[in-house]
């Protein structure tokens, strides 16, 4: 059974190319994920002229004298271009998801006819912002990069007080990529023994291990960036997994959901029930054997198959009597 939400992050790894769009949403088909999820914004409501850059955004881009608000404006997807990327997604049954960045942004995807939404790390500390998208939507998954509990826990309040209770809090760290000792999973399972709600994971780490380890350790989503070609230009794109990282990413998690459902009981699994016989071991005559003679460290040993007694009989078969002869490597009987 299916559990695990997995939502690749096409973000804006398009290059504002609708395209490059086109084609990210074939291969998030293509490795069968459960979501894709774009970024909606209005860069003159989301950006100040005068922000800088993020050190890995200076890193990851050609133009380094440029400003954040003409790198993102590169990057911006118009509302009627993004209508049309919900309608190629229903063609070809994938969930269209995205995150908003401004308060018109929350609208329209409101109008579109979402009822879950997406708070983005930068915006958790954003009052305004939470107390419309509470407003709007009846679903929330939240990310906390560069957050503290405290932070977590007065974004959680604002949505709680509008009555929503369906609130899923990602673990994340908002440095592209993140360093593999920054990771930090353990504080996933800390938000989730605090808050009782469902937790997931928001990954920037490069490869593919750190999503599959927070699947084993709880986590209900899984949100990961992927590109066409990490080589490409853009900010977000060398943090990101290529097509096939992306499906093999998602065979792992399936893989993972399996391994962890069982009951949680030790005891043999049906599959390998019909391996006791051939790998436990059994008492045997370690030479010819007469009737009358008795059992002896000398005359048995232990040897596969395990289709006789059992070997944890050993001091209970010393000093029988042998009723019938048994030739050298025979189950012993009594």
């Amino acid at each position: 059974m299916r559990n695990v939400v997995v939502i690749a992050e096409a973000g804006v790894n398009h290059n504002g190319n609708m395209d490059l769009a086109y084609a990210l949403i074939d291969k998030a088909c293509a490795a069968k994920v459960d979501y894709i999820k774009f970024q909606t914004f209005k860069t003159e409501l989301a950006i100040s002229k005068k922000a800088k850059k993020a050190e890995y955004q200076v890193e990851n881009t050609q133009n380094s004298s440029e400003s954040q608000y003409e790198m993102v404006k590169k990057l911006e997807l118009s509302y009627s271009q993004q209508l049309e990327l919900v309608k190629y997604c229903k063609s070809k049954g994938i969930k269209f998801f995205s995150t908003a960045f401004d308060l018109d942004s929350l609208q329209f995807l409101k109008d579109i006819g979402l009822n879950l939404v997406k708070i983005p790390s930068g915006e958790i500390t954003n009052l305004p912002f939470l107390r419309k998208a509470a407003t709007l939507f009846s679903e929330v998954i939240l990310s906390t990069g560069m957050c503290t509990m405290e932070e977590i826990e007065d974004a959680v309040s604002v949505f709680k007080q509008n009555g929503i209770e369906d609130i899923t809090i990602l673990h994340c760290n908002t440095e592209y990529p993140t360093p593999m000792e920054d990771v930090n999973l353990k504080a996933m399972r800390a938000i989730q023994e605090k808050f009782h709600l469902p937790v997931g994971y928001s990954d920037h780490t490069l490869g593919i291990e750190v999503p599959i380890a927070a699947v084993a350790l709880g986590a209900s989503v899984i949100e990961k960036h992927f590109t066409l070609n990490k080589t490409m230009e853009g900010p977000d794109h060398v943090a990101s997994l290529e097509p096939e990282e992306l499906k093999n990413m998602v065979i792992a998690i399936r893989n993972i959901e399996k391994a962890i459902s069982g009951s949680g009981i030790k005891e043999p699994s049906n599959s390998e029930l019909k391996n006791i016989a051939i790998a436990r071991k059994s008492i045997v005559a370690k030479t010819t054997i007469k009737k009358g003679d008795v059992f002896s460290e000398s005359n048995i040993t232990v040897k596969r198959p395990g289709d006789g007694i059992s070997p944890m009989k050993w001091d209970d078969v010393l000093g029988k009597i042998a009723i019938k002869d048994f030739e050298e490597d025979e189950l012993v009987k009594l």
